[in-house]
C-alpha cells in the first residue's frame, strides 16, 4: 500500500469520528436551545441524513482501504484477507444503515400514532445505533493510529 493510501488509511477514521462527535455533542443539541421543538426537530433531522449519507461514504472508503492493506498483508503472510479493520467499517456501515435508514422512517410513523413502537422507544435506539457506530469507528481509528510496523506484529500474533 502507498504511503498515501496508508496515511489515509489512519486519517480517514479519526475524521469520521471528528464529525460524529461533532453532530451528537454540537450540531444536534444546538437547535433544540435556539429554536421551537418542532422546528429544531426538522434541522436536527436534515443534519442526520447528511451525516448519514457521509457515514455510508466514509464506511465504504474504509473498506476499500482496510481491503487493499488486508490483501497485501495476506500476500506477504501475515494475517488474513478479511482482518479487524474490514469488520469494524462494515459493522459501522450496518449501524448507520439500521439507525437511520431503518428506524427513521419507523419514527416518523410513531409521530403520526402508527406502528407498535413508540417515538421515544425508537428514538433510544437510533441512538444506541449512533453510539455503537462512534465505538465502532473509534476503534478502527485507534487500530489505525499505530505506526505501520505495529501493526503487522500486532496482526501476525493475532
Amino acid at each position: 500500500m502507498s504511503s498515501a493510501l496508508q496515511r489515509l488509511r489512519a486519517m480517514l477514521p479519526a475524521f469520521w469520528l471528528g464529525g460524529l462527535v461533532t453532530v451528537a455533542a454540537v450540531a444536534t443539541p444546538a437547535p433544540f436551545a435556539l429554536l421551537a421543538p418542532a422546528d429544531a426537530g426538522r434541522v436536527v433531522a436534515r443534519i442526520l441524513a447528511h451525516e448519514a449519507y457521509a457515514s455510508l461514504a466514509f464506511g465504504v472508503l474504509a473498506l476499500l482501504l482496510e481491503r487493499v492493506a488486508a490483501r497485501r498483508q495476506a500476500a506477504a503472510g501475515i494475517g488474513s484477507q478479511f482482518s479487524a479493520g474490514m469488520v469494524l467499517a462494515l459493522v459501522a456501515i450496518f449501524l448507520t444503515v439500521l439507525g437511520y435508514f431503518a428506524l427513521q422512517p419507523l419514527m416518523a410513523q410513531a409521530r403520526a400514532g402508527q406502528g407498535s413502537l413508540t417515538f421515544a422507544q425508537l428514538h433510544l435506539m437510533s441512538a444506541v445505533c449512533f453510539g455503537l457506530k462512534g465505538l465502532a469507528v473509534l476503534a478502527l481509528a485507534w487500530r489505525n493510529a499505530a505506526p505501520p510496523a505495529t501493526q503487522e506484529v500486532s496482526r501476525a500474533s493475532s
